[in-house]
């Protein structure tokens, strides 16, 4: 298995790497959309992140990662077992059947059995499901993705099957708005959209590079060199994973999501849920015990940028909109974690 850059290495986006945590953290927070420039290490973040997850409990032998205790009905294994959290690739060419699964054609035509062969969605169940270029996806693709983002559960229909099976996942996407729109439904679905840039401060730049080139020379070292920095961010994320539930909505916390959704112009009240939950996982991850404006503030932009009502004459710079309304109900911006 080939060496995974390690998360606490990258050197900043900061946005990006806190949205991340936040799904992590939260599923139900949804989904990362990254839009920016080649080249920003994208896809290195979301797999550093992956694999820095503590593995998953599952049962052994179960092709669709389902945990132990939730009566698996795939396999005749009752020992339970751990994986790690997987990172599934969709590719903007693949094929139905290769991402919600189709019947086993070698057991069919040499055993004569009907047999289910998951497809990407079973594999990507608890984990990331990360599509490149987004943007570009067919939209075949998307109806599929949006019917199990909304359901939770991949169901098949076909070739005298009958299949249904859990798949929850976060759904990551990366593309660059020059090439294309996203359609607003699935836009819609994704928890949170963030923007990287090429760093243009020079020693910025310098550091990442040297990271880089340390990595590939020898990653054994590189990795121990931050054996110490992955373990803490682990310890972080394992303990806000569990204060998440303890953590209360306020009546101020609600009005405050509220305020600045109507402020900004969101379409529907998918903001608010989100800006509420983005905000809790948040505060878990700060180790705070309530929601505070710090935390609204902290995760706005993140939470409503690809939500606002659009019409012609509207801004495109919707990020900026956003700031302005959060300065404008918030004050001032607080201090922002350290990753």
């Amino acid at each position: 298995m080939p060496a995974i850059f390690p998360f606490s290495a990258i050197v900043g986006q900061d946005e990006m790497k806190l949205a991340l945590l936040i799904a992590a953290i939260d599923q139900s927070v949804g989904g990362v959309l990254v839009f920016g420039d080649r080249g920003t290490g994208k896809s290195t973040t979301v797999r550093a992140l992956a694999a820095l997850l503590p593995p998953m409990p599952v049962v052994d032998g179960c092709r669709f990662n389902c945990p132990p205790g939730t009566g698996c009905s795939h396999t005749e294994e009752e020992a339970a077992g751990t994986a790690p959290v997987p990172v599934v690739d969709l590719p903007l060419g693949a094929t139905e059947d290769r991402v919600v699964g189709a019947l086993d054609l070698e057991r069919a035509l040499v055993h004569g059995q009907k047999a289910f062969e998951p497809g990407l969605l079973a594999r990507a169940h608890r984990g990331f499901l990360y599509i490149d270029e987004v943007n570009l996806l067919e939209d075949h693709l998307v109806d599929l993705l949006l019917d199990v983002a909304a359901s939770g559960e991949n169901v098949v229909e076909r070739e005298g099957l009958s299949i249904r099976h859990p798949s929850k996942f976060v759904l990551v996407g990366t593309g660059n708005p020059e090439e294309g729109e996203l359609r607003p439904q699935l836009l819609d679905r994704f928890g949170m959209s963030v923007e990287v840039r090429t760093p243009e401060d020079l020693k910025t730049r310098i550091e990442v590079v040297r990271r880089r080139d340390d990595f590939e020379r020898n990653p054994e070292a590189f990795i121990t060199r931050f054996a110490e920095d992955e373990t803490r961010l682990r310890n972080h994320i394992v303990a806000a994973r569990e204060r998440v539930p303890a953590i209360p909505t306020s009546d101020n916390a609600l009005e405050r999501a509220a305020q600045l959704c109507a402020e900004v112009g969101t379409d529907g009240l998918r903001g608010e849920l989100t800006l509420i939950r983005a905000a809790r996982a948040l505060a878990a991850l700060e180790g705070a015990a309530s929601i505070d404006d710090a935390h609204l503030r902290r995760v706005a932009p993140m939470a409503l940028r690809h939500r606002l009502r659009r019409t012609p004459l509207s801004s495109p710079d919707s990020g900026a909109r956003v700031e302005r309304a959060v300065s404008d109900l918030f004050g001032d911006s607080g201090e922002r974690l350290v990753i």
